[in-house]
Protein backbone atom coordinates (compact mmCIF):
# COMPACT_ATOMS: atom_id res chain seq x y z
CA UNK A 1 0.00 0.00 0.00
CA UNK A 2 1.50 3.57 -0.98
CA UNK A 3 1.83 5.98 1.38
CA UNK A 4 -0.20 8.52 -0.04
CA UNK A 5 -3.25 5.56 0.70
CA UNK A 6 -2.49 5.62 4.28
CA UNK A 7 -2.87 9.27 4.66
CA UNK A 8 -6.20 9.49 1.97
CA UNK A 9 -7.59 12.87 3.53
CA UNK A 10 -4.67 14.79 4.16
CA UNK A 11 -4.30 16.76 1.15
CA UNK A 12 -8.18 17.74 1.19
CA UNK A 13 -8.85 21.22 1.98
CA UNK A 14 -11.18 22.70 3.95
CA UNK A 15 -14.54 24.09 1.60
CA UNK A 16 -15.46 27.81 1.83
CA UNK A 17 -17.99 28.56 4.21
CA UNK A 18 -20.38 28.94 1.66
CA UNK A 19 -19.99 25.64 -0.24
CA UNK A 20 -20.34 24.00 3.17
CA UNK A 21 -23.92 25.41 3.35
CA UNK A 22 -25.02 23.97 0.09
CA UNK A 23 -23.57 20.72 1.04
CA UNK A 24 -25.45 19.85 4.47
CA UNK A 25 -29.03 18.76 4.44
CA UNK A 26 -29.16 15.38 6.35
CA UNK A 27 -28.42 16.65 9.63
CA UNK A 28 -31.23 19.56 8.85
CA UNK A 29 -33.63 16.30 8.16
CA UNK A 30 -32.74 15.12 11.34
CA UNK A 31 -33.52 18.13 13.45
CA UNK A 32 -37.06 18.02 12.07
CA UNK A 33 -37.56 14.45 13.22
CA UNK A 34 -35.74 15.06 16.55
CA UNK A 35 -37.78 17.99 17.31
CA UNK A 36 -41.11 16.41 18.00
CA UNK A 37 -43.55 16.96 20.87
CA UNK A 38 -40.78 14.35 23.00
CA UNK A 39 -38.46 17.31 22.72
CA UNK A 40 -40.64 19.91 23.56
CA UNK A 41 -42.51 17.86 26.63
CA UNK A 42 -38.97 16.69 28.22
CA UNK A 43 -37.03 20.09 27.56
CA UNK A 44 -40.54 21.59 29.50
CA UNK A 45 -40.24 18.88 32.73
CA UNK A 46 -36.64 19.32 32.79
CA UNK A 47 -37.03 23.16 33.30
CA UNK A 48 -40.00 23.25 35.15
CA UNK A 49 -39.07 20.17 37.24
CA UNK A 50 -35.68 20.80 38.13
CA UNK A 51 -35.10 24.67 37.04
CA UNK A 52 -31.42 25.16 36.06
CA UNK A 53 -29.82 22.23 37.75
CA UNK A 54 -30.06 19.94 34.80
CA UNK A 55 -28.94 22.78 31.90
CA UNK A 56 -25.36 20.55 32.42
CA UNK A 57 -26.77 17.99 30.61
CA UNK A 58 -26.25 19.99 27.29
CA UNK A 59 -22.70 19.50 27.48
CA UNK A 60 -22.93 15.54 26.99
CA UNK A 61 -25.65 15.90 24.35
CA UNK A 62 -23.24 18.29 22.43
CA UNK A 63 -20.67 16.14 22.85
CA UNK A 64 -22.27 12.82 22.09
CA UNK A 65 -24.70 14.04 19.39
CA UNK A 66 -21.70 15.15 16.70
CA UNK A 67 -19.35 11.59 17.99
CA UNK A 68 -22.70 9.64 16.85
CA UNK A 69 -23.12 11.62 13.65
CA UNK A 70 -19.31 11.46 12.45
CA UNK A 71 -18.59 7.87 13.76
CA UNK A 72 -21.66 6.57 11.60
CA UNK A 73 -21.00 8.78 8.92
CA UNK A 74 -16.86 7.66 8.53
CA UNK A 75 -18.21 4.22 9.04
CA UNK A 76 -20.37 5.19 6.08
CA UNK A 77 -17.81 6.39 3.95
CA UNK A 78 -15.06 3.60 4.62
CA UNK A 79 -17.25 0.69 4.11
CA UNK A 80 -19.09 2.39 0.86
CA UNK A 81 -22.26 1.42 2.59
CA UNK A 82 -24.95 2.39 5.33
CA UNK A 83 -24.48 1.52 8.94
CA UNK A 84 -27.00 -1.50 9.14
CA UNK A 85 -25.42 -2.45 6.32
CA UNK A 86 -22.51 -2.49 6.99
CA UNK A 87 -23.02 -4.26 10.27
CA UNK A 88 -24.58 -6.78 8.23
CA UNK A 89 -21.46 -7.58 6.25
CA UNK A 90 -18.65 -7.14 9.35
CA UNK A 91 -21.03 -9.05 11.69
CA UNK A 92 -23.60 -11.23 9.82
CA UNK A 93 -27.29 -11.17 9.50
CA UNK A 94 -28.19 -11.84 13.05
CA UNK A 95 -26.65 -8.65 14.27
CA UNK A 96 -27.78 -6.51 11.88
CA UNK A 97 -31.24 -7.69 12.31
CA UNK A 98 -30.56 -7.86 16.07
CA UNK A 99 -29.84 -3.83 15.14
CA UNK A 100 -32.94 -2.96 13.01
CA UNK A 101 -35.18 -4.36 15.65
CA UNK A 102 -33.47 -2.17 18.45
CA UNK A 103 -33.75 1.00 15.95
CA UNK A 104 -37.14 0.11 14.81
CA UNK A 105 -38.50 0.01 18.16
CA UNK A 106 -37.04 3.12 18.95
CA UNK A 107 -38.60 4.52 16.11
CA UNK A 108 -41.77 2.62 17.31
CA UNK A 109 -41.69 4.30 20.46
CA UNK A 110 -41.54 7.92 18.96
CA UNK A 111 -44.10 7.35 16.74
CA UNK A 112 -46.53 6.68 19.97
CA UNK A 113 -45.23 10.39 21.44
CA UNK A 114 -45.90 11.68 18.08
CA UNK A 115 -49.06 10.47 17.85
CA UNK A 116 -49.86 11.52 21.22
CA UNK A 117 -48.02 15.18 20.26
CA UNK A 118 -50.69 15.57 17.18
CA UNK A 119 -53.67 14.44 19.42
CA UNK A 120 -52.25 17.75 22.61
CA UNK A 121 -52.02 19.73 19.77
CA UNK A 122 -55.20 19.66 18.42
CA UNK A 123 -56.81 19.74 21.87
CA UNK A 124 -54.94 22.89 22.77
CA UNK A 125 -56.29 24.52 19.40
CA UNK A 126 -59.75 22.69 18.72
CA UNK A 127 -61.09 21.32 21.89
CA UNK A 128 -61.51 18.02 20.34
CA UNK A 129 -60.33 15.22 22.35
CA UNK A 130 -56.32 14.21 22.25
CA UNK A 131 -57.45 11.19 20.50
CA UNK A 132 -59.63 12.21 17.77
CA UNK A 133 -57.67 14.88 17.06
CA UNK A 134 -55.01 12.65 16.71
CA UNK A 135 -56.97 9.83 14.75
CA UNK A 136 -57.90 13.10 12.45
CA UNK A 137 -54.07 13.62 11.96
CA UNK A 138 -53.56 10.21 11.46
CA UNK A 139 -55.81 10.16 8.23
CA UNK A 140 -53.77 13.11 7.36
CA UNK A 141 -50.64 11.17 7.23
CA UNK A 142 -52.08 8.11 5.55
CA UNK A 143 -53.30 10.80 2.46
CA UNK A 144 -50.03 12.19 2.13
CA UNK A 145 -47.79 8.68 2.28
CA UNK A 146 -49.94 7.28 -1.11
CA UNK A 147 -50.50 11.16 -2.72
CA UNK A 148 -47.41 12.56 -4.62
CA UNK A 149 -46.31 16.17 -3.58
CA UNK A 150 -48.53 16.52 -0.60
CA UNK A 151 -45.99 16.09 1.84
CA UNK A 152 -43.53 18.90 0.46
CA UNK A 153 -46.15 21.03 0.88
CA UNK A 154 -47.20 20.60 4.49
CA UNK A 155 -43.66 20.29 5.42
CA UNK A 156 -43.38 23.59 4.00
CA UNK A 157 -46.22 24.88 6.33
CA UNK A 158 -44.86 23.01 9.54
CA UNK A 159 -41.76 24.56 9.13
CA UNK A 160 -43.08 27.71 9.45
CA UNK A 161 -45.49 26.35 12.68
CA UNK A 162 -41.75 24.85 14.20
CA UNK A 163 -40.38 28.59 13.26
CA UNK A 164 -42.90 29.92 15.18
CA UNK A 165 -42.56 28.12 18.08
CA UNK A 166 -39.18 28.90 18.04
CA UNK A 167 -39.61 32.51 17.90
CA UNK A 168 -42.22 32.20 20.51
CA UNK A 169 -40.13 30.62 22.99
CA UNK A 170 -37.35 33.05 22.56
CA UNK A 171 -39.68 36.19 22.67
CA UNK A 172 -40.72 34.47 25.78
CA UNK A 173 -37.51 34.45 26.84
CA UNK A 174 -36.62 37.64 26.24
CA UNK A 175 -40.13 38.48 27.65
CA UNK A 176 -39.44 37.35 31.24
CA UNK A 177 -35.75 39.26 31.06
CA UNK A 178 -34.00 36.20 30.23
CA UNK A 179 -32.55 33.72 32.48
CA UNK A 180 -30.92 34.14 36.00
CA UNK A 181 -27.24 34.35 34.68
CA UNK A 182 -26.01 33.47 38.03
CA UNK A 183 -28.27 30.07 38.81
CA UNK A 184 -27.99 29.64 34.47
CA UNK A 185 -23.88 29.13 35.26
CA UNK A 186 -24.39 27.00 38.44
CA UNK A 187 -26.91 24.74 35.95
CA UNK A 188 -24.36 24.50 33.17
CA UNK A 189 -21.61 23.00 35.50
CA UNK A 190 -23.10 21.69 38.55
CA UNK A 191 -22.98 17.72 37.20
CA UNK A 192 -25.59 16.36 39.46
CA UNK A 193 -28.93 14.81 38.84
CA UNK A 194 -31.56 16.15 41.56
CA UNK A 195 -33.34 13.21 42.97
CA UNK A 196 -36.25 11.58 40.90
CA UNK A 197 -34.55 13.40 37.67
CA UNK A 198 -32.97 10.47 35.83
CA UNK A 199 -35.54 8.85 34.29
CA UNK A 200 -36.41 12.43 32.88
CA UNK A 201 -32.78 13.05 32.16
CA UNK A 202 -32.40 9.65 29.90
CA UNK A 203 -35.48 10.34 28.11
CA UNK A 204 -33.88 13.60 27.29
CA UNK A 205 -30.93 12.38 26.03
CA UNK A 206 -32.10 9.89 23.93
CA UNK A 207 -34.74 12.57 22.12
CA UNK A 208 -31.53 14.93 21.53
CA UNK A 209 -28.45 12.99 21.14
CA UNK A 210 -29.53 9.24 19.21
CA UNK A 211 -27.44 6.69 18.33
CA UNK A 212 -30.34 5.63 15.91
CA UNK A 213 -30.20 9.49 14.41
CA UNK A 214 -26.82 8.78 12.95
CA UNK A 215 -27.60 5.92 11.84
CA UNK A 216 -30.35 6.91 9.86
CA UNK A 217 -28.35 9.70 8.96
CA UNK A 218 -26.17 7.11 6.81
CA UNK A 219 -29.19 6.70 4.87
CA UNK A 220 -29.92 10.33 4.62
CA UNK A 221 -26.00 11.10 3.27
CA UNK A 222 -25.91 8.03 0.58
CA UNK A 223 -29.39 9.86 -0.99
CA UNK A 224 -27.34 13.03 -0.70
CA UNK A 225 -24.29 11.56 -2.61
CA UNK A 226 -21.73 12.46 -0.40
CA UNK A 227 -18.23 11.21 -1.56
CA UNK A 228 -14.66 10.36 0.79
CA UNK A 229 -13.60 14.07 0.40
CA UNK A 230 -16.69 14.96 2.32
CA UNK A 231 -15.60 13.60 5.46
CA UNK A 232 -12.25 15.04 5.39
CA UNK A 233 -13.23 18.96 3.63
CA UNK A 234 -15.52 20.01 6.76
CA UNK A 235 -18.92 19.31 5.08
CA UNK A 236 -19.78 16.23 7.21
CA UNK A 237 -18.30 17.93 10.51
CA UNK A 238 -20.49 20.99 9.76
CA UNK A 239 -24.02 19.03 8.97
CA UNK A 240 -23.51 17.24 12.52
CA UNK A 241 -22.82 20.78 14.06
CA UNK A 242 -25.84 22.35 12.59
CA UNK A 243 -27.94 19.35 13.79
CA UNK A 244 -26.99 19.19 17.07
CA UNK A 245 -26.71 22.82 17.52
CA UNK A 246 -29.73 23.54 16.07
CA UNK A 247 -31.48 20.67 18.66
CA UNK A 248 -29.83 22.32 21.85
CA UNK A 249 -30.88 25.78 20.77
CA UNK A 250 -34.61 24.56 20.41
CA UNK A 251 -34.55 22.45 23.26
CA UNK A 252 -32.05 24.60 25.77
CA UNK A 253 -34.52 27.98 25.04
CA UNK A 254 -37.52 25.53 26.27
CA UNK A 255 -35.90 24.67 29.40
CA UNK A 256 -34.83 28.24 30.10
CA UNK A 257 -38.83 29.09 29.90
CA UNK A 258 -39.88 26.18 32.04
CA UNK A 259 -37.78 27.18 34.58
CA UNK A 260 -38.53 31.11 34.56
CA UNK A 261 -42.06 30.70 34.26
CA UNK A 262 -43.54 27.33 36.13
CA UNK A 263 -40.40 26.04 38.38
CA UNK A 264 -40.88 29.09 40.48
CA UNK A 265 -44.66 28.27 40.90
CA UNK A 266 -44.25 24.01 41.74
CA UNK A 267 -45.92 22.80 38.65
CA UNK A 268 -45.50 19.57 37.51
CA UNK A 269 -46.16 19.17 33.72
CA UNK A 270 -49.22 16.32 33.47
CA UNK A 271 -51.01 17.96 30.82
CA UNK A 272 -51.03 20.07 27.57
CA UNK A 273 -52.53 22.93 28.74
CA UNK A 274 -49.55 23.46 31.25
CA UNK A 275 -47.33 23.49 28.45
CA UNK A 276 -49.04 26.63 26.92
CA UNK A 277 -48.68 28.09 30.44
CA UNK A 278 -44.90 28.53 29.64
CA UNK A 279 -45.87 31.07 26.79
CA UNK A 280 -48.70 32.89 28.85
CA UNK A 281 -46.20 35.80 30.26
CA UNK A 282 -46.05 37.23 26.41
CA UNK A 283 -48.17 35.36 24.36
CA UNK A 284 -51.71 35.92 26.71
CA UNK A 285 -54.77 33.96 25.51
CA UNK A 286 -52.82 33.11 22.19
CA UNK A 287 -50.44 30.77 24.03
CA UNK A 288 -52.94 27.97 23.98
CA UNK A 289 -53.38 28.27 20.08
CA UNK A 290 -49.29 28.83 19.66
CA UNK A 291 -48.31 26.12 21.97
CA UNK A 292 -51.44 23.79 20.17
CA UNK A 293 -49.74 24.43 16.63
CA UNK A 294 -46.10 24.12 17.42
CA UNK A 295 -46.68 20.46 19.21
CA UNK A 296 -49.39 19.56 16.22
CA UNK A 297 -46.44 20.73 13.57
CA UNK A 298 -43.58 19.31 15.28
CA UNK A 299 -45.56 16.41 15.93
CA UNK A 300 -47.15 16.14 12.22
CA UNK A 301 -43.62 16.39 10.62
CA UNK A 302 -41.78 14.10 13.18
CA UNK A 303 -44.94 11.39 12.83
CA UNK A 304 -44.24 11.79 8.87
CA UNK A 305 -40.14 11.44 8.64
CA UNK A 306 -40.03 8.95 11.64
CA UNK A 307 -42.55 6.05 10.87
CA UNK A 308 -40.29 5.76 7.63
CA UNK A 309 -37.34 6.17 9.50
CA UNK A 310 -38.37 2.65 11.06
CA UNK A 311 -39.33 1.12 8.28
CA UNK A 312 -36.21 1.96 7.00
CA UNK A 313 -34.23 0.26 9.50
CA UNK A 314 -36.19 -2.54 10.06
CA UNK A 315 -35.56 -3.04 6.14
CA UNK A 316 -31.82 -2.83 6.13
CA UNK A 317 -31.34 -5.36 8.59
CA UNK A 318 -33.21 -8.01 6.60
CA UNK A 319 -31.95 -6.58 3.15
CA UNK A 320 -35.11 -4.96 2.25
CA UNK A 321 -36.00 -2.92 -0.53
CA UNK A 322 -36.07 0.30 1.88
CA UNK A 323 -37.04 2.96 -0.77
CA UNK A 324 -39.54 5.15 0.11
CA UNK A 325 -41.95 4.24 -2.40
CA UNK A 326 -41.56 0.69 -1.49
CA UNK A 327 -44.29 -1.70 -0.97
CA UNK A 328 -42.38 -2.84 2.14
CA UNK A 329 -41.94 0.75 3.85
CA UNK A 330 -45.35 2.28 2.72
CA UNK A 331 -47.59 -1.05 4.26
CA UNK A 332 -44.98 -1.19 7.38
CA UNK A 333 -45.84 2.75 8.26
CA UNK A 334 -49.59 2.35 8.14
CA UNK A 335 -49.14 -0.94 10.30
CA UNK A 336 -47.09 1.16 12.35
CA UNK A 337 -49.46 4.14 12.82
CA UNK A 338 -52.01 1.71 13.47
CA UNK A 339 -50.41 -0.44 16.36
CA UNK A 340 -49.40 2.90 18.08
CA UNK A 341 -52.63 4.12 18.26
CA UNK A 342 -54.02 1.23 19.51
CA UNK A 343 -51.19 1.84 22.42
CA UNK A 344 -51.99 5.53 22.85
CA UNK A 345 -55.61 5.31 22.57
CA UNK A 346 -55.56 2.06 25.44
CA UNK A 347 -53.40 4.29 27.76
CA UNK A 348 -55.87 6.06 30.13
CA UNK A 349 -53.46 8.70 31.49
CA UNK A 350 -52.58 12.44 29.99
CA UNK A 351 -50.74 12.22 26.65
CA UNK A 352 -47.95 14.22 27.90
CA UNK A 353 -47.17 11.39 30.34
CA UNK A 354 -47.43 9.05 27.11
CA UNK A 355 -44.87 11.29 25.34
CA UNK A 356 -42.83 10.99 27.98
CA UNK A 357 -42.88 7.20 28.59
CA UNK A 358 -43.00 7.30 24.73
CA UNK A 359 -39.24 8.81 24.70
CA UNK A 360 -38.08 6.89 27.42
CA UNK A 361 -38.50 4.02 25.68
CA UNK A 362 -36.13 5.07 22.48
CA UNK A 363 -33.62 4.80 24.84
CA UNK A 364 -33.50 0.49 23.55
CA UNK A 365 -31.54 0.97 20.40
CA UNK A 366 -28.29 2.85 21.92
CA UNK A 367 -27.24 -0.14 24.45
CA UNK A 368 -27.45 -2.31 20.30
CA UNK A 369 -26.78 -0.54 17.81
CA UNK A 370 -24.02 1.36 19.65
CA UNK A 371 -22.02 -1.37 20.76
CA UNK A 372 -21.77 -2.59 16.98
CA UNK A 373 -20.74 0.85 15.96
CA UNK A 374 -18.43 0.92 18.65
CA UNK A 375 -16.77 -2.12 17.46
CA UNK A 376 -16.39 -0.90 13.94
CA UNK A 377 -15.20 2.43 14.47
CA UNK A 378 -11.98 0.43 16.35
CA UNK A 379 -11.77 -2.44 13.38
CA UNK A 380 -8.57 -1.82 11.62
CA UNK A 381 -9.77 -3.13 8.34
CA UNK A 382 -12.54 -0.52 8.20
CA UNK A 383 -9.92 1.64 8.38
CA UNK A 384 -6.93 0.48 6.21
CA UNK A 385 -5.91 3.26 4.06
CA UNK A 386 -6.47 5.85 5.94
CA UNK A 387 -5.09 7.78 9.30
CA UNK A 388 -6.38 6.23 12.17
CA UNK A 389 -9.54 7.95 13.95
CA UNK A 390 -8.10 8.09 17.23
CA UNK A 391 -9.93 10.44 18.82
CA UNK A 392 -12.88 9.91 16.85
CA UNK A 393 -12.46 6.35 18.60
CA UNK A 394 -12.49 7.83 21.82
CA UNK A 395 -15.21 10.14 21.73
CA UNK A 396 -17.33 7.15 20.72
CA UNK A 397 -16.27 4.89 23.33
CA UNK A 398 -16.59 7.55 26.03
CA UNK A 399 -20.09 8.50 24.70
CA UNK A 400 -21.60 4.76 24.41
CA UNK A 401 -20.23 4.16 28.25
CA UNK A 402 -21.91 7.18 29.54
CA UNK A 403 -24.99 6.43 27.33
CA UNK A 404 -24.84 2.61 29.12
CA UNK A 405 -24.53 4.16 32.78
CA UNK A 406 -27.37 6.39 32.10
CA UNK A 407 -28.98 3.23 31.08
CA UNK A 408 -28.07 1.24 33.23
CA UNK A 409 -28.76 3.39 36.36
CA UNK A 410 -32.42 4.30 35.01
CA UNK A 411 -33.06 0.82 34.98
CA UNK A 412 -31.84 -0.35 38.62
CA UNK A 413 -33.70 2.81 39.84
CA UNK A 414 -36.64 1.68 38.06
CA UNK A 415 -37.14 -2.49 38.92
CA UNK A 416 -35.47 -1.50 42.59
Amino acid sequence: MSENNQVFGSDIKRLPLKDLVKRIGPGLIATGIVIGPGAITTAAMLGANYGYALLWIMIPIIFMGITFMMTTNRLAIMTGMPTIHAIRKYYGPIASGVVSVATFAACLFFTMGNISGTGAGMNLITGLNWKIGSAIMLAVIVYCYFTRNVYSKVEKVITVCILGMIVSFYATLIGVGGPDWSQFGKGIVGFALPAGSLTTALAFVSTNASVTTGVYNTYLGKEKKWKKEDLFNGVMFTDALVHILSVVLISGAIILVGAIVLNPTGQKIKAPAQLAEMLVPIMGNAARYIMGIALLGAGFSSLLGNTQRGMVLLGAGFDKDISLESKFVRIGCILCLAFGAVVCYSYGGSPTQLIFLANLGTSVSTPVAGLFITLLIWRKDVNEGYKAPTALRICMTISYVFVLIMTASALIKLFS
